[in-house]
């Protein structure tokens, strides 16, 4: 998500030393994919996965094309030999561009921003072909148009537009998955091997449910009544922050879009005290609500096992929706069960400061924009679902790599950008197994097999139990009046 603004983003070029081949991991082809690849956008995202899909899908160079909107990632291309074409998509050129590059069976892997991912969606849905984003994108310029409501140009809002599509084609069709790189992505694999660990540990079951509605059952049987999107990154990088300038592990663009955008959250069954400022959708699943300001300026408490308890930004992504609604069970047209489900991100202490002096300028972007990537010199990026309200308290599933580890593991890459990419090449490679399965959330495909692929590049993955809550230390240093008769509850918003 974000906008480019026609601002530069500088990107320091890996130094002479880092660029001997000291990868780890083994060329395993998952797959042999005999049509088209096409990918739109070739950021961060884009350089980071290209890697991983060249060692793990069988299918020849010339028949993978790059369409970006400017330069980066250009050497990137060349040193695989990948073709690489400079050519902005727009509402009126973006069928004209991609037409003559996609047909039947071909595969188009959206890692862009500012290009329209409904529109990109229909164009494949109709020649049969396959699709994943990792998030669901509106034109430029579409998450702050004051003159759509702030419930349509929501992550709500994009999602309920791409699964109409869905509901206009119930007989399937080209396997098409939003949303699907570390998180939003990962994260929802991540919910279901928590789910079974917890099945076993607590119910002394380890039968793995088979559908929507028995994943459903098992969340509502264990007790499980709030996920968090739980990541502290702690990557450092010299040069540091400059004024004026915001700096990000991932996309800059992605990053202040999507934090300047309503902060969003799925609304669970449980909840009791609804946000003064909240604000509910009139259409659709109806699993998630709003808050009228900015995600990056509201601060929730959570928890991760390196770092325990601190200070996340809610910031808006499309699992916390999908999750919520996929989680959900009814009775007729009553709702026994549903979860509260967002994102706690803490990114990496430059880019606090960078979003603060973003705040500060009234959510106007800085000048300078910067992509820490081969600067970084130490961190780890802890990212995982982290499963309240349970009889065993809490306890946080995911994967904790650090910048060490994502280099010796594949090029073009930091944790952060590794994690999104083990994401990206884990659906891809599902899809193209999987090639005419219809629209579909994350939620929906084969956990086992995604993070079967995805593994080997999350460095420690794994479960730790916690018996941290949000109320953990409250009290301190000013007693607060706080109900403490259910410590779930989403209540005590701090605004940045």
């Amino acid at each position: 998500m974000g906008m480019h603004c026609g601002l530069k983003i500088d990107r320091l070029r890996v130094p002479e030393k880092q660029q001997r081949p000291v990868y780890e991991m083994e060329n395993k082809k998952h797959v042999k994919f005999q049509g088209r690849l096409v990918l739109v956008g070739f950021g961060s995202v884009g350089q980071g996965s290209l890697p991983l899909l060249l060692r793990h899908i069988e299918m020849p160079k010339d028949r993978i094309v790059i369409v970006t909107g400017d330069e980066r990632g250009k050497a990137e291309a060349e040193h695989y030999g990948i073709k690489f074409v400079v050519k902005p998509l727009t509402r009126d050129n973006y069928r004209a561009v991609l037409d003559p590059l996609i047909d039947k069976g071909d595969f188009l892997l959206n890692l862009s921003v500012d290009v329209g991912s409904a529109a990109l969606i229909d164009l494949c849905y109709g020649k049969g072909v396959m699709y994943l984003d990792t998030c669901i994108e509106p034109w430029l310029g579409g998450y702050t148009d004051q003159s759509i409501s702030p419930s349509r140009r929501s992550n709500y809002g994009q999602r309920e537009e791409v699964l109409e599509m869905r509901r206009k084609r119930p007989q399937g069709g080209p396997t098409v998955i939003p949303t699907h790189g570390a998180n939003p992505g990962l994260i929802s694999h991540w919910v279901k091997q928590a789910l079974v660990n917890l099945a076993r540990d607590i119910l002394g079951k380890t039968d793995i449910p088979q559908n929507r509605a028995q994943w459903a059952q098992l969340a509502m049987t264990l007790g499980v009544k709030v996920v968090h999107c739980a990541e502290r990154d702690t990557q450092v990088a010299n040069p540091r922050k400059q004024h004026g300038e915001f700096v990000n592990t991932w996309s800059v663009d992605g990053f202040v879009g999507e934090g300047s955008q309503p902060c969003e959250l799925g609304w669970g069954s449980h909840e009791k005290h609804f946000p003064h400022d909240g604000r509910g959708h009139d259409y659709g699943c109806k699993a998630a609500i709003y808050l009228t300001r900015p995600g990056a300026s509201v601060k929730v408490r959570s928890w991760t096992p390196d770092e325990g308890h601190y200070h996340g930004l809610l910031i808006t992504h499309s699992e916390a929706i999908s999750v919520s609604d996929y989680y959900t069970v009814r009775e007729g047209d009553s709702i026994l069960y549903r979860p509260t489900c967002h994102y706690a991100y803490h990114p990496c202490d430059d880019t606090v400061l960078s979003m603060h002096e973003l705040a500060g300028r009234n959510w106007v972007g800085q000048e300078k924009r910067r992509i820490f990537m081969d600067e970084i010199y130490d961190g780890v990026d802890e990212l995982g679902a982290l499963l309240m309200g349970h009889a065993k308290g809490g306890y946080w599933y995911g994967s904790r790599l650090s910048v060490h580890e994502a280099r010796k593991l594949a090029p073009f890459n930091n944790a952060t950008s590794l994690q999104v990419a083990a994401g990206v090449t884990g659906g891809v490679i599902w899809a193209m197994e999987n090639p005419e399965r219809g629209i579909l959330d994350p939620d929906d495909i084969d956990f086992q097999r995604v993070l079967e692929i995805a593994s080997p590049y999350l460095g420690k993955q794994g479960g730790v139990y916690t018996d941290w809550t949000p109320l953990h230390e409250r009290n301190h240093p000013f007693p607060e009046d706080l109900d403490t008769s259910d410590p779930w509850q989403f209540k005590n918003f701090r605004v940045m």
